[in-house]
């Protein structure tokens, strides 16, 4: 039986498809699922909200459910030593996150702004997948960008100048966001979890931020929405790798 498009409500899987022809500059997100697979999904979920700022799952937590982003983002993160930690990601709107490695989560998140999620138990999870094979596709592609984001993660890191880790973040979120006529960036995030995540202070985040300024390159309207003034320049100084 085929479902009212205009009806639907459950799950959204948004990710770069990789047989998809388009423009590999603005990497296009596209909805994975099918109303059907959709309406699948709503039926094991149930909608969870966290508040800004709340746990929802520790590193080492016995991983119970995955979780499928509504509103609102995300941090995902790894403790290290000496009660430091590394943002691994943040996540958007169409994001899964809840993956583990036997049994347990395999890192921490928290909601950055107040977030609504699905909720979906892994063992129904898996019925649903053993039962569809599309569907596994579709989180099998989700999972391959997720990789890719990693990738991105350690191309980043590997940046010299902290500007042109802030540059390559910029054009990661706006990429997230399905940004790409210009409009503004939204970063919830404080300075010290991008700090976390490009492995800078917090001080180094915000004069590689004024020199992005002062050179006309964005414009900050707050310490959260930033726009992209000079797109070319920024991918310059994004794929740079100079001292």
């Amino acid at each position: 039986m085929s479902v009212n498009p205009k009806r639907i409500t459950g799950p959204a899987i948004h990710a770069v498809d990789p047989w998809m022809r388009g423009d590999p500059q603005k990497r296009a997100r596209h909805q994975l699922l099918s109303d059907d697979e959709r309406a699948q999904l709503a039926k094991i979920s149930s909608i969870v909200r966290f508040e800004k700022g709340e746990q929802i799952y520790l590193e080492g937590d016995r991983a119970d459910a995955a979780f499928n982003i509504i509103s609102g983002v995300v941090t995902a993160y790894r403790a290290v030593e000496a009660g430091a930690r590394v943002v691994t990601s943040f996540l958007y709107p169409g994001d899964l996150f809840g993956l583990s490695e036997e049994g347990i989560y395999s890192g921490s998140t928290k909601a950055t702004t107040f977030v609504v999620a699905y909720k979906m138990p892994l063992e129904a999870v898996r019925r649903v997948l053993r039962k569809n094979a599309d569907l596994d596709v579709g989180v099998i592609i989700k999972l391959c960008e997720e990789l890719r984001e990693a990738q991105h993660h350690a191309v980043l890191l590997a940046q010299k100048k902290a500007v042109s880790r802030l540059a390559r973040f910029l054009e990661l979120q706006e990429h997230l966001q399905f940004l790409s006529d210009g409009r503004t960036i939204f970063l919830p995030m404080k300075r010290s979890e991008i700090g976390d995540y490009l492995g800078l202070t917090p001080a180094a985040v915000s004069r590689a931020f004024r020199t992005l300024v002062l050179k006309k390159i964005i414009s900050d309207q707050d310490l959260h929405h930033v726009k992209i003034v000079n797109r070319n320049a920024l991918y310059r100084i994004a794929d740079s790798t100079s001292r």
